[in-house]
């Protein structure tokens, strides 16, 4: 993976040299104390001080997909007799594998199955399960955390739908939930194989397409869950996106270098051309972001000789010597506070 930083922290650096020229060119005060003050030769060339928000983003490569998979494992044992192909989007109420020939389905939700649902049964996992068949068309019940004999009565029906023994009652290995539609990503198990609870058949991810960034934990103050970022499209276009999701990879260290613990970063957005699968992107993420403050070029910054940076603030046919303090370096330019600074004020910038 490669990283490539934006101008600045590399700018702050190559501003020394820049300065060091400055400090001749200008004729800064020297350290015996013989200050410039105003000064008779040529005019510089010059530059506006301005005012506006300073970003400074750090840039790295990601990948165009479908996100990190989970692993969908048998629920039930038996005969495992219909899987869905690679590539294939399950949404809700339809099968994601068959074991003797009984469909699992997929519903929507977030608490795994993990016991029978009958009458007298409350709980949150009876209102997820019954928000499930209320979307699916099935009614005659009240959606609440109680499984009544007319949430049974529903769910008669709805085991006649899927060809299933009409009990009323919902096992576990007869449904599984996941959040939203999900693509299956690779199939593990085969057709006609024997499967126990707990054995996997397939990988998932989700349905919408996601950009997934490793960084290494020297980045992982860009790793905010909700941060904005800009992802670059292989065709160049920029779309605005957000972090979704955190987690966390081991890269293998190559001979007798020791294995790596990466952060895998997971950005959601709108706006990916038509026709992309997977691809190589460039995600750029906001290290740091200051709002209306004064900035100059970095190559206007002057080494003081008694120690700092200051500008040269060019009036006319005349200059004096500002003075500053810097904040945030970004894009070529600097953050600058100092006495009698204003946006249009023109600062002296060596050639």
């Amino acid at each position: 993976m490669s990283t490539r930083r934006t101008a600045g922290i590399v700018a702050g650096v190559v501003a020394v040299g820049a300065v060091a020229t400055a400090v001749t060119v200008f004729n800064l005060p020297d350290p015996s104390g013989n200050s410039a003050g105003a000064s008779d030769h040529t005019t510089p060339s010059t530059a506006e001080i301005a005012r506006e928000t300073l970003v400074d983003r750090e840039t790295h490569d990601g990948t165009l997909g479908h996100g990190l998979t989970s692993t969908l494992a048998a629920k039930s044992g038996g005969t495992v007799t219909w899987l869905p192909a690679a590539g294939a989007v399950i949404k809700r109420g339809q099968t994601l594998y068959k074991i003797d020939n009984k469909p699992v389905v997929l519903l929507y939700g977030t608490l795994p199955s993990y016991r029978t649902l009958a009458p007298g049964i409350k709980g949150t996992d009876v209102k997820q399960f019954e928000k499930n068949l209320w979307a699916l068309g099935y009614r005659g019940f009240t959606v609440d955390s109680t499984y009544s004999s007319a949430t049974a009565d529903a769910v008669e029906e709805w085991q006649d739908d899927l060809g299933l023994s009409e009990t009323g009652r919902v096992e576990t290995g007869q449904i599984g939930y996941a959040a939203t539609a999900i693509r299956v990503d690779s199939v593990t198990a085969e057709n006609g194989s024997a499967a126990m609870n707990g054995t996997e058949l397939l990988k998932y991810a989700g349905t919408a397409l996601v950009a997934t960034v490793k960084l290494t934990m020297a980045s992982q103050r860009l790793a905010q869950k909700g941060a904005a970022v800009q992802v670059e499209m292989p065709d160049g276009k920029k779309v605005n996106g957000k972090i979704i999701k955190l987690g966390t990879a081991v890269q293998e260290g190559q001979g007798d270098q020791p294995d790596t613990t990466l952060l895998e970063v997971t950005i959601g957005f709108s706006g990916a051309p038509a026709g992309l699968d997977e691809a190589s992107v460039t995600v750029h993420f906001t290290s740091s972001e200051r709002k209306n403050v004064l900035t100059v070029p970095v190559a206007a910054l002057l080494a003081l000789a008694e120690g700092g940076y200051g500008v040269q603030v060019v009036d006319g046919t005349t200059t004096r010597i500002v003075a500053v303090e810097t904040g945030l370096f970004a894009d070529g330019k600097v953050e600058v506070t100092g006495a009698g600074l204003e946006a249009g004020v023109q600062v002296g910038v060596p050639a």
